[in-house]
């Protein structure tokens, strides 16, 4: 879900900067995609790193 909201976050921030600097319908588009990759992953790597630390008790015992 956070990912998700990422990718959204990315693209909309994207096309704002592109528009900003006053770019054609292909490079806010442009723009918008890597954007949107960057934060996406951004998120998802931040969303793994803070879930082995918030459950990192339950990854340490193996079930017997």
């Amino acid at each position: 879900m956070l990912v998700i909201a990422g990718i959204v976050a990315g693209a909309i921030w994207g096309g704002y900067l592109a528009r900003r600097r006053k770019g054609n319908r292909l490079d806010i588009l442009q723009y918008a995609a890597s954007s949107a990759i960057a934060f996406g992953l951004l998120i998802y790597f931040i969303s793994v790193v803070l879930l082995r630390i918030l459950f990192k008790k339950g990854f340490e015992t193996a079930p017997t």
